[in-house]
C-alpha cells in the first residue's frame, strides 16, 4: 500500500490533491501541533486581478495545542460571501458554490474533523477514491518526531511506498526509508494555465480557483500532471 501524511489544509493547492489521488490511502496528520500563520488555516483566491489571503478564524489557538485540539470560530459565512462576490462571473459557479456551501456551513467545530470533512468531500466531488486516515486514529509510537514518526506511521500501516509533497526532500531522507523496507517518493506537482476571466495567469492559488474555472474532467487530467523524484 502506497501512503501519503500531511497537516490538514484549508482548501489547498492542487498539488495537494495530486498527492492525494497519487496514494492508496492519505493519512491526515492531525495529532501534531498547530502551525500560526499556516495553510492549515488560509489559503488565497483570485481577487481583481490579484491573490487575496482567506483565513479560517479560530477559538483560542495556540502553537501549543494539537491540531485536533483546536477549534474553529465565526467567519465561515462570511468567507463564502467573500468567495461568491469573486467568482460569481466564473464558468463553473454554480456547481462549486453548492459544494463550497456545504462544506462552510458544516458545523463542526472541531478543526481537524472540519478540514478532513472538506478533503473527503471535494475528494468524493472529484471521484477521488483514496481512503482517508486521521493519524490519530493509527497506533504508533507518539514519543517519536519528524521522520521516525513517518516511518513508524507506514510500518503500522503496513505500507511499502511512502509519497511526500517536494518540500520534503529537505526533511526526509530515502536511504534511511530504504533501510526501514520503504520506497521514499518526492511528488512534484505541475499545473497548465487556465483562464482567470481576462486576467493574467496566477497559479498556486486554492482549489477554490481551480473549481471555479475548469470542468470536472480538466480537473481530473490535472490531478496526474506531476513528476514523482
Amino acid at each position: 500500500m502506497t501512503i501519503a501524511i500531511m497537516q490538514p489544509y484549508f482548501f489547498p493547492y492542487i498539488g495537494y490533491w495530486q498527492l492525494i489521488n497519487s496514494v492508496d490511502a492519505f493519512l491526515i496528520y492531525d495529532d501534531v501541533n498547530f502551525v500560526n500563520r499556516s495553510y492549515i488555516t488560509r489559503n488565497s483566491i483570485l481577487s481583481n486581478g490579484k491573490a487575496q489571503l482567506i483565513t479560517l478564524e479560530l477559538l483560542g489557538a495556540s502553537q501549543n495545542k494539537l491540531i485536533n485540539e483546536t477549534k474553529i470560530g465565526n467567519n465561515k459565512a462570511r468567507l463564502l460571501k467573500t468567495i461568491q462576490f469573486n467568482y460569481k462571473k466564473s464558468p463553473y459557479f454554480n456547481e462549486t458554490i453548492i459544494l463550497l456551501e456545504d462544506i462552510l456551513n458544516h458545523e463542526e467545530k472541531n478543526l481537524a474533523k472540519f478540514l478532513g470533512y472538506q478533503i473527503e468531500k471535494i475528494c468524493e466531488h472529484l471521484e477521488i477514491d483514496t481512503k482517508i486516515l486521521y493519524s490519530s486514529n493509527i497506533q504508533k509510537n507518539n514519543k517519536l518526531r519528524g521522520q521516525d514518526k513517518v516511518i513508524d506511521s507506514c510500518k503500522n500501516l503496513q505500507s511499502k511506498k511512502y509519497i511526500n509533497s517536494i518540500g520534503g526532500k529537505e526533511l526526509y531522507s530515502k536511504e534511511i526509508f530504504e533501510k526501514n523496507g520503504i520506497k521514499l517518493e518526492f511528488l512534484q506537482y505541475s499545473i497548465d494555465e487556465y483562464p482567470q476571466f481576462n486576467n493574467t495567469f496566477i497559479g498556486s492559488l486554492s482549489i477554490i480557483d481551480v473549481l471555479m474555472f475548469n470542468d470536472k474532467e480538466k480537473i481530473k487530467n490535472m490531478l496526474l500532471k506531476y513528476e514523482l523524484i
